[in-house]
């Protein structure tokens, strides 16, 4: 179990949560707390900072990773089809109704919002050091759903009437909006990097949403949607792009000197140097985090099986890695090569036992009652349609290769319902490079004598992979993301800034309208629809 500086789970109970209807006056649900209390503040502030860690432990995990080329969520026979949820973001075919589940974390982070408003009516703004990091996560919490859902409210307490009632801003307004607001607060937020600011807003946090901000410029104030959306149109913001990602490097407080492996491992916290931004979990207080419950093959709980220790409870292995995409962890000597159970220049891979503590593969072989478990890269369906149903059996359990990348603490997960302390980053040093890497390819003006072959490079070397001799391409950049980036909720957001998002993968055929340019920007749900009446469900829904 992790040691956290972070506020325990009692103090935790005395946040007050947001209310998320937009119908009501978003003034009415002020609270008063005893403000002369440095205990009840913090305990506040820190239920907004963290307003994100039930979604990205879970739902936002499925429906982001599954509608990327990263994952094809299979049903086995009936089990994990749960209204074919994930199975519809695998297909680019998301339904407002079935995927709602996912859908819905719409309002977990709408709700976020409207807490970072409450702290600022109860405060003020004139304290900078603590507003100016409360509108910084605000801004990140605007940026997500405008990154996935388009036209967004600006939710910004100062701005609205006197019913309260906001409606969808056209996404471009909310791009420029969230730029502003960083801008104002990135000079007053917190410059130190410990274990006390660890998971909140800092400096470096707004200057690496900034960036995140401008090398999608093109995508967020352009129609998306539209046939005539160029991914390699001319970007106004890639120089901007690039000083933001110089301050955080200028900083020295980054590197990566982590061994790419153990820094997503159970124990990872503050002392990573790569984790500029992250939301953190410990299996007790800081729950929600189950990636290895849908990561671990059908069976692979059993004696013998993919621990060496037994896990208490089942697993659902629903999330297979598609082959295009494990056919990218093919590098000699990569590093990155490990956090996942396959071999991408392989059709099959044996199955060893993952030692429970370290995370690496033991000489213990993987059994199914005597059986030797082996994985295979193609994933063949039982049935062809939207069920994406493998079969309910060792031959369907084991289709596809499986991540490891966020490997659990087996005791805790046993102790503790499944739950894992890994803690998720959001933003990291390493993208911070290659962001930069990929503006001056595309564009913008190097500085500092960095060249996008020496960034690379730079990504390249500490995970001991095979460095490049000429400039990367646009092609080799988004592939070194997908290797850089698994499972930490990107790919999506990379697949349609280069242009890749109606690239065939996975079962996309079994869907005639997987192609289709509006699936670009998610549905709302219908529950969201339904509070918010005033609103239109984007197009193609």
């Amino acid at each position: 179990m992790k040691t956290r500086y972070i506020i325990s789970s009692a103090l935790m109970a005395l946040a007050i949560v947001g209310c998320t209807d937009l119908d009501v006056d978003i003034k009415s649900v002020y609270t008063e707390y005893p403000t002369d209390s440095e205990i009840a503040i913090e305990a506040r502030i820190s239920n907004a900072y963290f307003a994100f860690r039930d979604a990205i432990g879970r739902r936002y995990d499925e429906g982001i990773s599954c509608n990327s080329d990263e994952y094809t969520a299979v049903s086995f026979g009936g089990d994990y089809l749960n209204d074919r949820d994930m199975a519809n973001f695998s297909l680019h075919s998301v339904d407002q109704d079935a995927c709602k589940n996912q859908l819905n974390v719409y309002s977990e982070i709408q709700g976020g919002i409207t807490k970072c408003n409450q702290i600022l009516m109860d405060l003020g703004d004139e304290n900078v050091s603590v507003s100016a990091p409360v509108r910084a996560a605000r801004a990140f919490y605007t940026f997500l759903l405008m990154d996935n859902w388009g036209d967004t409210p600006i939710i910004d307490y100062r701005l609205l009437g006197a019913d309260g009632i906001v409606d969808r801003s056209p996404r471009a307004d909310v791009a420029r909006w969230i730029e502003t607001e960083l801008l104002e607060v990135r000079d007053d937020c917190p410059t130190e990097v410990s274990s006390e600011t660890y998971g909140t807003p800092t400096r470096w946090m707004v200057d690496a949403l900034l960036a995140k901000l401008y090398i999608n410029w093109n995508v967020y104030t352009q129609d998306v949607t539209s046939a005539s959306w160029s991914s390699t149109a001319t970007n106004e913001k890639l120089n901007d792009c690039v000083a933001a990602c110089d301050d955080v490097i200028k900083s020295g407080l980054f590197d990566l000197s982590d061994d790419y492996k153990k820094k997503f491992m159970y124990d990872n916290g503050p002392h990573i140097k790569d984790f500029i931004y992250a939301m953190p979990f410990d299996a007790i207080t800081q729950t929600g985090m189950t990636y290895a419950r849908f990561r671990t093959w059908r069976q692979g709980q059993k004696d013998n099986g993919f621990y060496s220790v037994p896990l208490a409870s089942s697993v659902g292995g629903n999330m297979a890695l598609t082959p295009e995409y494990a056919e990218l962890f093919c590098l000699p000597g990569d590093r990155r090569n490990d956090v996942i159970a396959g071999d991408a220049n392989a059709e099959t891979f044996d199955v060893y036992q993952y030692d429970a503590t370290t995370g690496e593969k033991t000489n213990v072989r993987n059994t199914y009652q005597g059986t030797p478990v082996v994985f295979t890269k193609k994933i063949t369906l039982a049935t062809q349609d939207g069920d994406l149903n493998t079969g309910k059996n060792l031959t369907g359990w084991v289709q596809g290769y499986k991540s490891i990348k966020f490997f659990p603490n087996v005791e805790e997960v046993n102790a503790h319902s499944r739950n894992q302390s890994n803690d998720i980053p959001i933003f990291r040093y390493a993208d911070i490079l290659l962001m930069k890497c990929e503006a001056i390819v595309r564009g913008a003006s190097a500085t500092n004598g960095d060249t996008p072959q020496s960034l690379f490079n730079q990504i390249r070397s500490y995970v001991n992979a095979p460095t490049i001799s000429s400039t990367p391409s646009l092609q080799d950049i988004l592939d070194e993301r997908g290797r850089e980036f698994l499972d930490e909720h990107w790919r999506r957001n990379d697949l349609i800034r280069f242009g890749d998002f109606e690239r065939e993968w996975g079962f996309k055929y079994l869907n005639p309208n997987a192609n289709a340019l509006t699936n670009r920007l998610l549905p709302l749900s219908r529950d969201i629809l339904n509070v918010n009446t005033n609103w239109k469900q984007n197009n193609g829904y």
